[in-house]
């Protein structure tokens, strides 16, 4: 993942006329920047004018990221290797933060249910290979994708 998000600032520069595209980068590189728990209470919302205008559900989450946005702007534009946003500013929008809030919900729950059907689908002979493998997120990463391959291959017949 490292190595995409390095690549969007080359994209950015490329591709300068391309507005939506700037938008969809900087909106990455803010979900990047604010961190896991950040991420559902403060929404990238539009990008005006050099402006990152960003969602959070009420006044005291306002108040709260306004006394950073210094520093959070100042690790945005470092992220995105140029200075492409002036100012961020912070709306109560608490729609918007719900909806992201239900969206990464359940994109989280389809992805456990994914590795649920994975597990459950892993052949003994290779559950047993895998007990080789010292390294545990090697080992379940290596399971979770020969159970996702055998699940695969079962749905297509």
């Amino acid at each position: 993942m490292k190595s995409i998000f390095h690549t969007l600032p080359q994209m950015l520069q490329a591709e300068t006329n391309a507005e939506h595209l700037d938008e969809a980068f900087i909106f990455a590189a803010w979900r990047r920047v604010i961190g896991e728990n950040l991420r559902e209470r403060a929404v990238p919302f539009r990008v005006f004018n050099k402006n990152l205008i960003v969602a959070v559900s009420d006044e005291t989450w306002k108040k709260h990221l306004e006394s950073l946005a210094g520093q959070m702007l100042f690790k945005l534009n470092a992220a995105l290797e140029k200075a492409t946003i002036e100012f961020i500013e912070f709306r109560v929008d608490s729609e918007t933060v719900n909806a992201e809030r239900d969206k990464h919900f359940k994109t989280e729950k389809s992805a456990l249910e994914n590795q649920r059907i994975a597990l459950a689908h892993i052949p003994p002979n290779v559950a047993k290979a895998a007990e080789n493998i010292s390294d545990e997120n090697l080992r379940r990463n290596f399971l979770l994708a020969a159970g996702s391959c055998m699940a695969r291959k079962k749905s297509q017949r």
